[in-house]
C-alpha cells in the first residue's frame, strides 16, 4: 500500500498538467443537469446513464462515465445541501493538494467503484443488484480526506448542532463497519467489499498518515492540517534522520534531495514555518 501511495505522489509531481482544474464544478453542473432532467422525465434520464453492467456489456459504454453525474438523493432539499457540501469538500481538497493530486484521487475512486461494480454483477448475477455502483463511497472518501486534513472544522448538523469533522468521520466509519458486519452475517460476503473497495482511494492516499497515527498515538495531530510539513527550527537537526534533505514541500512532498535545482520558500501568511516548492508557494491553503 505504501508503494502505491508513493508511486501516486511521484506521478502527481511528474505530471503537473494532468489534473482537471475546478473538477468539482463540472461534477456539480452535471449533477444539477441530471437532477433537473429527472424532474421532467420522472427519473428516466438517470436510468439511461446509470451504472447498469448488463447494459454496459451490450455496448452502452458511456455508462462507465455518466454514472458519476447521477444524483444520490432526489429530495430537492437534501440534493441541494449534499451538492453544496461535496462542492466545498472537493474545492478545499483541490486547493490543498493541487489539481493533479485531487483529480487522481477522485478518478481512482471512480475506477475502483467501476471495478467493484462489475465484480458484483458477475459474482451475484441477481436482478436486484443490476445497478451495482454509484458515487456514494467516492463522495465519502472526499469527506474522510477532508476530516483527516482539517479535523477540527465544525459542521452544523441539522443547522443547530456543531460537530467537528473528525467526529463525523468516526461516526461514518462506525456505520461502514456496521454495514460490513451486516453483509457478512446475512450471507453476502461479496457485498462487504463495497465499503472497503469504495474507500480504497482514501486508504491509499493516507496510508502513511494512518500508520503513523497507529504507531505514535496521533502525536502529529497538531500538524494534521498538512501532514508533510517541516518545522524550520528543527530542520537542521533532522537532516541526518531525514536522509540528508533540509527542505520539503508541504503539498507535494518533494525535497531538495529529490531535485537539487528546486527552490523552496517559507510562506509568511501561514501560521508557522511551512515550506513550499516553487510550484506550490502560490498555490496552497494558508495554515491559520
Amino acid at each position: 500500500m505504501r508503494g502505491i501511495s508513493r508511486g501516486l505522489d511521484r506521478f502527481c509531481y511528474n505530471h503537473p498538467n494532468f489534473g482537471i482544474p475546478n473538477l468539482m464544478k463540472y461534477i456539480v453542473f452535471g449533477n444539477v443537469a441530471v437532477f433537473l432532467l429527472d424532474m421532467f422525465s420522472q427519473g428516466t434520464f438517470s436510468q439511461i446513464i446509470g451504472f447498469y453492467p448488463a447494459m454496459i456489456m451490450k455496448g452502452q459504454l458511456w455508462r462507465l462515465i455518466t454514472f458519476v453525474f447521477v444524483p444520490l438523493n432526489f429530495s430537492p432539499i437534501w440534493f441541494v445541501l449534499s451538492t453544496m457540501l461535496y462542492y466545498f469538500l472537493g474545492n478545499t481538497l483541490e486547493r490543498q493538494w493541487g489539481s493533479t493530486r485531487f483529480t487522481v484521487f477522485y478518478a481512482l475512486g471512480v475506477v475502483l467503484n467501476i471495478i467493484v461494480g462489475m465484480v458484483l454483477y458477475f459474482a451475484l448475477g441477481e436482478p436486484r443488484y443490476v445497478q451495482t455502483a454509484n458515487m456514494y463511497y467516492v463522495n465519502m472518501s472526499m469527506f474522510f480526506a477532508f476530516a483527516t486534513l482539517y479535523p477540527n472544522t465544525q459542521f452544523m448538523v441539522y443547522f443547530i448542532i456543531p460537530v467537528k469533522a473528525k467526529w463525523l468521520a468516526w461516526i461514518d466509519a462506525g456505520l461502514f463497519l456496521i454495514d460490513i458486519v451486516g453483509y457478512l452475517r446475512s450471507g453476502a460476503p461479496v457485498l462487504a467489499a463495497l465499503p472497503v473497495m469504495g474507500l480504497l482511494n482514501y486508504l491509499i492516499f493516507f496510508w502513511d498518515d494512518l500508520m503513523e497515527l497507529l504507531h505514535w498515538g496521533g502525536q502529529r495531530a497538531a500538524r494534521r492540517v498538512n501532514p508533510q510539513t517541516i518545522n524550520f527550527k528543527k530542520a537542521q537537526k533532522e537532516v541526518q534522520a531525514r536522509k540528508g534533505y533540509i527542505h520539503k514541500c508541504a503539498v507535494c512532498g518533494i525535497t531538495d534531495a529529490d531535485d537539487p535545482n528546486m527552490e523552496f520558500r517559507y510562506c509568511s501568511k501561514c501560521n508557522g514555518y511551512y515550506c513550499y516548492c516553487m510550484k506550490h508557494i502560490n498555490d496552497h491553503v494558508h495554515v491559520k
